[in-house]
């Protein structure tokens, strides 16, 4: 099972580290790892895809709350959040295919980044969901360059 879990820790050296630790002293692999700031500038927000079993993760969630830096953890489950994630990536386009290429840009509300003469530069955000859909339309365009943010979550309600 994929759980998506948000931490908040204190924006200090070596929290990273201890919580990637965490994880890998269990045995979870970490699909996605997205790291940024929040409104409080002491604050790093992390959020963790990892793939396990639910007893197993709900220890792990427990030992990450006993860590020193370690803020709030809160295992994202069903509907109690809201995720997107950002793909930038570079596909072939010339002049035969350039119009069906924009014109799944539209109908998957992606932005064409960057115009070359055999290439289209795209940003596309969304749910995983929507974003595997649209890579794999893509793939029949031919998909030279591909980069991923991973997956950033937000709670519905505190």
């Amino acid at each position: 099972m994929r759980h998506t879990i948000s931490i908040l820790v204190e924006n200090k050296f070596g929290v990273l580290t201890r919580v990637a630790g965490m994880f890998s002293g269990r045995g979870f692999n970490i699909d996605t790892l997205n790291v940024g700031p929040t409104l409080d500038a002491s604050a790093s927000r992390m959020t963790i895809v990892v793939r396990g079993d639910d007893k197993v993760l709900e220890q792990v969630t427990k030992q990450l709350e006993k860590l020193v830096d370690v803020i709030d953890v809160q295992d994202f489950r069903d509907e109690d959040y809201v995720d997107r994630e950002l793909v930038l990536l570079r596909v072939k386009a010339d002049s035969t295919t350039r119009a069906e290429v924009m014109q799944l840009c539209d109908i998957f509300r992606a932005k064409i980044i960057d115009v070359q003469t055999n290439h289209l530069a795209i940003e596309v955000t969304g749910t995983e969901a929507k974003i595997n859909k649209f890579l794999s339309l893509m793939e029949g365009f031919g998909v030279t360059e591909l980069t991923r943010t991973g997956k950033v979550a937000l709670s519905r309600a505190n």
